[in-house]
């Protein structure tokens, strides 16, 4: 990837603070007048004379005097202007993301801002994190319930994948838990790249119950070609308030078992080289992730080419007549 801006810069900013001399100098100037030519008993006679206190010429040195001061500043500060251009060479890791969109990720065992909410929320936020720590990786993403579909297929573009992630709904795979038809649905779409890895990230909280490929099977298949499977069992152990409604359709809590295979789940990420994690609440499965992000990380080379051209010359064309001008008139001034 490489990226071209074009911008006005100064080399040496740090010297523009001397502008700021300019406000207690202009009040100087203004309260310091000539000394008086005569006395009066009172000032109660010229205070309807006004309040001018220098010359026309003394008052056109001055402010040549400032503008001089203000342009040698600026030369000072080196101002520029061009271009530069930054290129990026991609991570070489391709990822898919295969996220569970059943009923039961409804539960609402997981918190965000102190707030009970269910799963897919938590999941949305803290996979949205991960998406934006890896600018340069290709990320695609699966649904999965009773069926597994292509949400985003890989992809640079994470801002389009982000508005895929949070359109996700529970329910929308149907009611059921297909993981070895999402494992097989990131198998081949990772199977043709040519990444130097390709890994699937496979969120769950419940037991392999649909699908016409088991888990282990698919997993062979990835680990066959070489792409490793993170799992991550997703949600509470023993029971989980789930809402439900009743013959009124008042929604309320009901306290439900819940149940994750771990043990298909382990054997699908020793198997392909991977591991397996358990997320009980929302700390644990940021940490889940964050701890993926540092595994599965590679060098990136960064080239940056600058193309500038100096203003300072044009700055000292005018600043010269101006100074020389201001040095001019001081001379001839009439005291």
């Amino acid at each position: 990837m490489s990226a071209i801006f074009t911008d006005f810069r100064f080399l040496h900013a740090n010297f523009l603070w001397l502008l700021l001399l300019l406000l207690p100098l202009a009040l100087f100037y203004a309260r310091r007048g000539p000394a008086p030519a005569l006395l009066f008993s009172s000032t109660s006679l010229i205070r309807s004379l006004g309040t001018s206190r220098k010359a026309s010429a003394g008052r056109i040195t001055f402010l040549l005097r400032m503008l001089s001061f203000s342009l040698l500043v600026v030369a000072l500060a080196r101002p520029q202007y061009g271009n530069s251009t930054t290129e990026v060479e991609a991570s070489g890791i391709d990822i898919m993301l295969a996220v569970d969109v059943s009923g039961s990720m409804e539960a609402m065992d997981f918190h965000l801002d102190g707030k009970a909410v269910n799963r897919l929320a938590v999941v949305k936020k803290v996979v949205e994190k991960f998406i934006d720590k890896r600018p340069n990786d290709r990320i695609g993403l699966i649904a999965f319930g009773a069926r597994s579909y292509l949400v985003s297929p890989l992809t640079l573009d994470h801002d389009w994948l982000l508005k895929r992630m949070d359109a996700l709904k529970i329910g929308m795979g149907g009611d059921g838990t297909a993981i070895g038809s999402a494992i097989g649905t990131g198998v081949n779409r990772l199977r043709e790249q040519k990444a130097k890895s390709r890994i699937l990230i496979l969120l769950t909280d419940g037991m392999s119950n649909s699908g016409s490929i088991s888990p282990l099977t698919a997993a062979e298949a990835a680990e066959t070609l070489g792409i490793k499977v993170y799992t991550i069992g997703a949600g509470t152990r023993g029971e989980a308030p789930i809402p439900m409604r009743d013959a009124y359709g008042r929604v309320k809590l009901a306290w439900m078992k819940v149940d994750i295979d771990e043990n298909t789940l382990k054997q699908v990420a020793k198997l392909t080289g991977a591991s397996y994690f358990r997320a009980t609440n929302t700390a644990s499965l940021e940490n889940i992730y964050g701890e993926i992000n540092k595994m599965e990380t590679t060098s990136r080379t960064i080239k940056k080419f600058e193309n500038y051209r100096e203003l300072f010359p044009w700055v000292l064309l005018f600043f010269f007549p101006v100074f020389a001008a201001e040095i001019y008139l001081s001379r001839r001034r009439v005291p």
